[in-house]
């Protein structure tokens, strides 16, 4: 049979494993005919063509991208409603080959790999599918770029947001819990507006006059602090409005409100421990895992270039599905990689899948909290990403403090960024060596017991490099030095220690 050009459709039946797990028989027969009762007549209905059916997911084939992203969003909606059970639905557009009643393709290998990562609720579409859709008839919006097995390079995933549904950008979901999200209708008068807000509009028609209007009446607001509330929007006013550096919120107005009121109640006071390593002693010096470090490369004709993935935590990790943005690092740049939107570059809105390069003392704003470049200006560091982190440690007068992969207790661990993912190897013999022995950036460049810290009784606080092979180093006023022997360090330094980077702080409190 000719290969035709299909979008495929997988649903699958959420806690479907769990429910049969604690139903008799009956109750699963009768799941899986309310199921197939519910699912059938959707797809059929939009022009769509069941091809497997596996009683709690099926796969089926749509000559229509639009047809088959609304078909999905119809089954998110109504398959709760009708079988107290939530499903996931995840598509992929491109060429199908059918062989005695099965699908084969790139298309049907894309959407089960979607399907697999959908979250209950929610519709994953594929870039073929987001292209072949009409875009005004669906609202939707970027989910992230995801690595997915067996597919090559990373994939950019949209979702289609239903009628009951609103996901908040973290921007917006963090303001409303510190009380600093203003909502603006359509007809209310100006607000007062401080530098510290984030302002959502709400009622306004994408690409209006009136819209148009009262952005041209703000007050200086900077644009990744402005936000616009709509659900189905075409095309060319997303752009307009994106390009601009603002961002949306994809929902109907009853989705959103609930979204925003939903996310105040999980308000809570965070904040970061000290640990002290004697309870009887006072602190004079507190330690704090202050962001990422980057070396040059390349590294002795072994690394040509590498990444680091970032988490919503803010925490940086060699390679992760969960990252919403990376930094990678080549011989002459460092750029910064968004995976998911909602990331604020020097006050503007980055979309999924935009790249920046790094310059000295850009910011980056994520919902958790601020990152800032700075350039270390060094042949053997290029910059450093700061962003304070919960790990912290308290050192009292006459104190050892260690540092390393594996430190006396209670000493500072550096972060466990194993495996090879992230590198991209130069060529020789020399690279192919490193590699079989397991080479990583952290494992070369970070001892296990690597340095200590010692604040003096009476006199200055002493950083102590232990290691004969991985060095140690400082960012002072003066510049990035190598730590031989020892160095006295003060408030404001910052310990360099493979890919980690260490604030030295005076005690708060």
């Amino acid at each position: 049979m000719a290969t035709r050009t299909w979008t495929v459709l997988f649903t699958d039946l959420a806690n479907y494993t769990a429910a049969i797990g604690r139903a008799d028989r009956e109750a699963v027969r009768h799941l899986v005919a309310l199921h197939e009762k519910v699912v059938t007549p959707v797809i059929t209905a939009r022009g769509g063509r069941i091809v497997k059916n596996l009683g709690d997911s099926y796969m089926a084939l749509f000559p229509a991208a639009t047809d088959a992203v609304r078909a999905g969003v119809e089954l998110v909606e109504t398959i709760p409603l009708m079988t107290k059970h939530h499903i996931r639905a995840a598509m992929a557009t491109g060429d199908v080959e059918e062989i005695d009643g099965d699908a084969f393709g790139e298309a049907v290998n894309l959407a089960a790999r979607l399907i697999a990562r959908t979250p209950e609720s929610e519709v994953w579409l594929s870039p073929g599918t987001l292209h072949c859709m009409n875009q005004s008839e669906v609202a939707w919006e970027p989910v992230a770029s995801l690595a997915l097995k067996g597919i090559a390079g990373e994939v950019e995933v949209s979702r289609a947001v239903p009628s009951d549904r609103a996901f908040l950008p973290q921007v917006v979901a963090d303001a409303a819990r510190g009380n600093r999200l203003v909502r603006l209708q359509r007809g209310d008068p100006l607000p007062p507006l401080s530098p510290q807000v984030v302002l959502l509009l709400e009622g306004f028609t994408p690409g209006s006059p009136q819209l148009r209007d009262v952005v041209d009446r703000l007050p200086v607001v900077d644009p990744g602090s402005l936000w616009l509330s709509t659900y189905r929007i075409a095309p060319s006013d997303r752009l307009e409005w994106l390009k601009a550096g603002r961002g949306l919120v994809i929902g109907t107005p009853a989705a959103v409100d609930r979204a925003i009121r939903e996310s105040v109640p999980t308000v809570r006071q965070q904040g970061t421990d000290t640990i002290i390593i004697d309870g009887d002693a006072s602190v004079s010096v507190e330690l704090i895992s202050a962001g990422l470090a980057l070396p040059a490369v390349p590294m002795s004709e072994v690394v040509a270039a590498y990444s680091y993935d970032l988490l919503p935590d803010l925490r940086w990790v060699h390679k992760s599905d969960a990252a919403i943005a990376r930094v990678e690092v080549s011989q002459d740049a460092v750029s910064f990689h968004t995976l998911s939107p909602g990331i604020l570059y020097n006050g503007r809105q980055l979309g999924a899948g935009a790249t920046v390069t790094l310059h000295d003392r850009d910011s980056l704003l994520l919902g958790a909290g601020l990152i800032t470049y700075r350039t270390l200006q060094g042949r053997i560091y290029l910059g450093v990403l700061l962003a304070d982190a919960v790990s912290r440690l308290g050192v009292g007068p006459g104190q050892v403090a260690e540092i390393g992969r594996d430190p006396n207790f209670p000493g500072l661990s550096l972060p466990d960024r194993r495996g090879q993912e992230n590198l991209r190897w130069c060529v020789g013999v020399r690279a192919a060596r490193a590699r079989e022995n397991g080479f990583t950036l952290d494992r070369v460049l970070a001892g296990r017991r690597q340095c200590v810290v010692i604040p003096a009784v009476n006199g200055p606080t002493v950083l102590r490099n232990l290691h004969e092979r991985c060095p140690t180093y400082v960012w002072s006023k003066g510049g990035l030095e190598q730590v031989v022997a020892e160095r006295i360090i003060a408030p404001g330094d910052l310990i360099i220690v493979s890919t980690t980077a260490i604030a030295v702080r005076e005690p708060v409190g």
